[in-house]
């Protein structure tokens, strides 16, 4: 059944995606309308749905020669005012960074959306979370920052997609979706009626002809050292006012837990089950799951301090995500790190192990 075919059986009824194809209709709905980018897995199916779809809905769809050459498509996309995108994986990503950050010193709104896989090089396709340092801490040089969004299920990844795009006009930056191999493929009902159909709105900065109107300039560079400076201090606060704004998580019994599971992505849906059962045995554990991973949800953490004992950072590396939680909780609470790296898929069963283990810490 096409997926026009599906959409007309009725306005609310759920249509069964893959979690790479609910990112690309959020991305479209949000008035996406360019993507340029190059074939990857475990993200192809994105690539491809793109491809079928922007076309019929009046868009551009173009296979770039490499990363390096999408992301600077992106970049005259985004100043010309559109809403534009691309994805891929761990090494695809990486060779971006010199285009993501270029993006953010000349202030342009895009979408970029990394689908991890297991490393590190060229790894292999199994799923992972080993991705999560790569893009919090911005994926190129230099003073900048990239809003990061960590869906958890099929649903998400459309809504924070289509969020995604929200943000990154708002605060005039890009903006990164981190998905992995589990989330990507698995397949979900998702409610596409839950978002409007938008256009991308119009831009008074953007570079679209100048016309009657006096000349406008986007720099990827400033020209002088003081002009760099003034540049760093503006980034500087706009980082900070989306710091403030901008915190977002998930809390679920965790006002009177004792132990708090921290995790996010595909691994908070495995650590759910185990969760579950614990609650089930009369243990006081509870989850706190960050959906913002920048800014990451600092404040969530230390309204939790005056009664949590220990959190356990739940998650599929070796330990990336529980340098943010040692960071947010200062020391007053200890922070236990379980995960494993390189495609290990973890098991309802050793999480909840290793709740039990930590539960019983004296």
């Amino acid at each position: 059944m096409t997926h026009e075919a599906r959409r007309s059986n009725a306005l609310s009824e759920k249509i069964l995606m893959r979690g790479n194809e609910a990112v690309a209709e959020g991305a479209i709905r949000a008035g996406c309308r360019y993507f340029f980018g190059y074939p990857i897995t475990p993200q192809n199916e994105l690539f491809e749905y793109m491809a079928r779809r922007l076309p019929e809905v009046g868009g551009i769809f173009l296979q770039s020669e490499s990363e390096l050459a999408g992301i600077n498509m992106i970049f005259g996309a985004a100043a010309g005012g559109a809403r534009c995108m691309t994805s891929s994986s761990g090494p695809g990503f990486t060779l971006m960074g010199e285009g993501l950050t270029t993006l953010a010193a000349a202030q342009l709104p895009a979408v970029v959306v990394c689908v991890t896989r297991a490393g590190p090089g060229l790894g292999r396709i199994a799923s992972a979370q080993s991705d999560y340092r790569l893009v919090t801490r911005g994926g190129g040089h230099g003073d900048y920052q990239c809003v990061v969004l960590g869906p958890s299920s099929a649903q998400e990844l459309y809504e924070l997609t289509y969020r995604a795009f929200e943000l990154a006009d708002i605060y005039r930056n890009p903006v990164i979706i981190l998905s992995d191999a589990i989330l990507g493929q698995m397949m979900e009902p998702v409610d596409l009626e839950r978002l409007p159909w938008i256009e991308a709105p119009q831009k008074e900065w953007a570079v679209s002809g100048k016309g009657e109107n006096p000349r406008k300039v986007i720099k990827a560079a400033p020209h002088t050292d003081d002009e760099l400076t003034e540049l760093n201090r503006r980034l500087k606060e706009k980082y900070e006012r989306c710091n403030e704004n901008e915190q977002g998580c998930e809390s679920l019994w965790a006002n009177d837990a004792s132990v708090v599971l921290v995790t996010f992505g595909s691994t908070y849906r495995i650590a759910l089950d185990a969760l579950t059962k614990a609650r089930g045995d009369g243990m006081s554990v509870g989850l706190l799951r960050p959906i913002s991973l920048w800014p990451f949800p600092e404040k969530a953490f230390r309204e939790l301090l005056s009664r949590t004992e220990r959190f356990l950072v739940v998650e599929a590396n070796n330990g990336q995500m529980v340098e943010d939680v040692r960071l947010a909780v200062c020391g007053e609470a200890e922070v236990i790190h379980y995960g494993v790296g390189g495609g290990h898929i973890l098991s309802p069963d050793e999480i909840y192990e290793e709740i039990v283990r930590v539960y019983r810490m004296k």
